[in-house]
């Protein structure tokens, strides 16, 4: 435990900024923490977020107060439906769960308040501006932080933007299923998911090929008529019900392609990078606000174990590296599998008319198949028969799992070399 008292400072008022602050203020309640948030008090971008069990167990160890207030306030879901033109198919699976984002930072914002954590909104640290006065300077500014841009060639950052377009939108139609919908169209498929977070209100993330979002005309609509426009295409989904756009004043709700974000370290002198800031992951596979609060577990973590031999009273930087480093290589060490589920998430719906045509059975169990690394290697049926009966051989199962990364790497060296 550290036996100094230390200064940090959170840029970005976001889950992980947030949740980080409670940590440490439940590890030491004299340290002097602040979190600077750019936006008013009460605004947010984004409508939900998801997340599953096993995260509510790990803020259950974290701070049980702040983990009953986020399972109260989330709705739940257990099956998965996909509607596939006028074919529909529901899955049985694990349980899920839905919480209002703006909900979910209210509730983290009451929480470290009540802890003596100070939340300053409309608190910008401006581009050119000082960093804070701090001993710890945590930057979780989000994939386009401005803590992060100062040392950009420091940190090695790097960016991939996908190729697909997408659009976060909210609605009044409640999903009590975790739903997918995929239409035709002249231009290509357009499809979306569509999720619950709350009493009167769900998700609802729009994707498509980019030649179908121009043949549609959605490059060239505003909001208004985007919205209009995407209501006739999902009205049979939407029973009715309006879509809305960006849930934050000023601005509209924007087509965007995902940026995926890695950066080569994550530390830098006493600032380090958390959350999106640090890295991105495919908004299909729904962890990215998991993700974020797991770096901040981990952060608390590794600057809780730090040696007091490391620390004295007035030097709360002093061993600060060791202790970001072990953060550092704990989160990456964990972020592989993710990563790797995620991209390959991406690639199944950048190759959607690959398996738009099968059975419905067939191809709602390959959507909740599309992080696998072998997938994109095999037939779909072939691969749709393979994984059955791997779920009921446990020896196929383990060669599936073997020959995926094998089979990958040795068709890209191919590739490669052709």
């Amino acid at each position: 435990m550290w036996d100094a008292r230390v200064k940090i400072a959170c840029v970005g008022g976001g889950p992980a900024g947030l949740y980080l602050s409670i940590l440490l203020k439940r590890q030491d309640p004299g340290h002097e923490i602040t979190v600077h948030e750019r936006n008013p008090a009460g605004s947010t971008y984004g409508w939900g977020v998801t997340y599953w069990a096993s995260l509510l167990d790990k803020l259950e160890v974290g701070d049980p107060e702040s983990a009953r207030a986020v399972r109260e306030n989330s709705v739940r879901w257990s099956d998965g439906v996909a509607h596939v033109g006028d074919r529909t198919t529901t899955h049985h699976g694990d349980e899920g769960f839905g919480i209002g984002r703006g909900r979910l930072l209210d509730i983290l914002t009451e929480r470290a308040r009540s802890l003596g954590v100070r939340v300053e909104f409309e608190d910008e640290v401006a581009d050119g501006a000082a960093l804070p006065d701090a001993d710890l300077v945590v930057a979780c500014d989000g994939v386009r932080s401005g803590v992060r841009e100062r040392h950009a060639a420091h940190f090695g950052t790097e960016t991939a933007l996908g190729r697909n377009r997408y659009i976060w939108l909210g609605t009044t139609k409640v999903f009590e299923a975790f739903t997918f919908a995929f239409v035709e169209t002249p231009h290509g498929w357009i499809w979306c998911y569509a999720y619950g977070f709350g009493d009167d209100r769900s998700t609802c993330v729009v994707e498509c090929a980019p030649e179908t979002w121009t043949g549609l005309g959605l490059d060239r609509a505003d909001e208004a008529e985007g919205l209009a426009r995407l209501e006739e295409l999902f009205v049979k989904l939407l029973d009715g019900h309006r879509l809305i756009g960006r849930a934050t004043a000023g601005g509209s709700a924007q087509w965007l392609n995902f940026r995926t974000l890695t950066n080569r370290t994550w530390s830098h002198g006493n600032v380090v990078l958390l959350g999106d800031a640090a890295h991105t992951t495919h908004y299909s596979i729904g962890a990215g606000t998991t993700l974020a609060l797991e770096d901040a577990i981990a952060l608390a973590d590794a600057l809780g174990r730090r040696p007091a031999s490391e620390t004295g009273s007035g030097s709360g930087q002093a061993g600060l590296a060791p202790a970001l480093a072990a953060y550092e290589k704990v989160r990456k060490a964990e972020l592989l599998s993710v990563q790797s589920a995620a991209r390959h998430s991406a690639q199944w719906y950048e190759n959607l008319p690959r398996y738009i045509d099968l059975p419905p059975a067939q191809m709602f169990a390959l959507l909740g198949q599309r992080h696998s690394p072998l997938l994109p290697y095999v037939p779909p049926q072939l691969y749709y028969r393979l994984d059955r009966a791997a779920g009921r051989l446990e020896s196929l199962r383990r060669l599936k799992r073997w020959l995926g990364p094998k089979l990958a790497r040795t068709l890209h060296g191919s590739a490669t070399k052709g």
